[in-house]
């Protein structure tokens, strides 16, 4: 049953997608190519060009190599430091879970990577100089390296300053967190089955041969690429119980074996059984944290958290909120927003269903929390309000039934709690339509 994994698209994009949340990458290509730009250089006294291109004192270059390495290393490290006070911001002031997608930033991380790299350049440089490894035409091209290294140096900082002066932010942090929403529903939205088939609620919760995790966490992938060729090999069909951002068990089934192999279940020998079972479950990536590419619940999750942490006491940022609750309409328009034929993905997975996922759950996970927290708060409540009625006339079934129970429990949770009977009635005034 071994099965030889291919670098597939989905799997490239989800491996690129966890090397950007490390800050060591990126730094460490650009201290590579840096030393292997130094060695360069060497080739340029075997090309005969010592003749041609003008002459640079071996002072000069020191100089040059020896301001930019005392420069770059302080640089770096207030770099680092900045960085880390705006990460520390963005989990004090939003939410922990944005923590990924602010260190995931690229200008950020060029820039360090910039200032470490050319840090390490200045010091293979300027030992290799030192030396007196090069001729006229090495210096040359050494010079005409710093000068370059200089520039994209000066360029990079320039950028960095703009960029690091609203990491962290809240704002900056909701724009990033919709940004991740938004792709995940998009990708999402145009797969809604993952190019495999469609599972009912019959199908997920039915009879079969259930296929349980032997690790407790959060699904991040499902490679149905291996789901499918098992499948084949056992001539069976495979339910998928659980998508990514489940949270899942020994006792929470994964998937559910049906067909074939359920037939002659009794046949096979249990340590053929353990091997099979062990195959299916290796097609799920489960870790201790979710991820916001496969998960599209957790992009709405993370905006929901950072809108019930600005409705807190402590902070009490009801603009926060109504910020987010704005975000919350452009997604879920997006979400609902028909997509042509010609675009969406097509069944490649013939032997394995997977359920869609469901409007009214992205609703609980959007507008829950920030109908609960935000009850007493009469302009949060009355955006509350607005931005439900304006999801129930999309035009989506399913959407109007959620908005409207959303709005009928907003509304309740407001009566409840709110003192003030204008204040009550402004908010019924505004989810008038949910009893129509």
């Amino acid at each position: 049953m071994a099965q030889t994994k291919r670098f597939t698209m989905d799997r490239l994009r989800f491996f690129f997608s966890r090397i950007k949340e490390r800050l060591w990458v990126k730094p460490l290509v650009l201290c590579v190519l840096s030393i292997g730009g130094t060695f360069i250089a060497l080739l340029a006294d075997n090309l005969g060009l010592s003749t041609v291109v003008p002459e640079i004192t071996l002072e000069s270059v020191e100089s040059l190599l020896s301001i930019m390495a005392s420069s770059m290393l302080v640089i770096a490290t207030f770099a680092v430091g900045s960085m880390v006070a705006a990460y520390a911001s963005a989990s004090a002031g939003a939410t922990p879970r944005s923590i990924p997608l602010v260190i995931a930033d690229d200008v950020t991380q060029n820039a360090l990577s910039a200032f470490i790299g050319a840090f390490i350049f200045s010091i293979v440089s300027l030992i290799t100089v030192q030396n007196d490894l090069f001729d006229a035409a090495g210096r040359f091209a050494i010079f005409v390296l710093t000068l370059l290294v200089f520039a994209i140096v000066v360029i990079t900082f320039v950028r960095w300053v703009d960029r690091i002066a609203r990491l962290g932010r809240v704002v900056n942090t909701i724009e990033k967190a919709e940004k991740a929403a938004g792709d995940a529903l998009d990708r999402r939205r145009h797969a809604p089955t993952l190019g495999a088939m469609k599972a009912s609620p019959q199908q997920v919760f039915g009879k079969g041969i259930p296929v349980c995790s032997s690790t407790v966490g959060y699904i991040q992938r499902i490679d149905l690429e291996t789901l499918q060729a098992h499948a084949e090999a056992l001539n069976c069909h495979v339910v998928v119980t659980a998508l990514p951002g489940a949270f899942v068990s020994q006792c929470r089934p994964l998937l559910r074996i049906e067909g074939g192999y359920e037939g002659d279940f009794e046949q096979r020998s249990e340590e053929d059984e353990s091997s099979n079972l062990d195959a299916f479950s290796s097609a799920f990536t489960i870790r201790s944290s979710r991820t916001f590419e496969d998960d599209p619940r957790f992009g709405v999750l993370a905006l929901s958290e950072i809108a019930d942490k600005a409705l807190s006491p402590g902070i009490n940022d009801p603009g926060t909120a109504i910020n987010v609750i704005s975000t919350m309409v452009r997604l879920f328009t997006l979400w609902q927003s028909p997509v042509e034929k010609d675009t969406l993905q097509a069944v490649t997975y013939d032997r394995v269903s997977v359920p869609e996922l469901v409007t009214d759950d992205l609703f609980d996970d959007a507008f829950t929390a920030i109908a609960r927290d935000g009850a007493n708060m009469v302009e949060v409540s009355i955006r509350l309000q607005k931005a439900l009625w304006a999801l129930a006339e999309t035009g989506d079934s399913a959407m109007a039934a959620a908005a409207k129970k959303h709005s009928r429990m907003a509304l309740a949770r407001s009566e409840r709690v709110m003192v003030i009977e204008d204040d009550i009635d402004a908010v019924r005034r505004e989810a008038a339509f949910s009893s129509a």
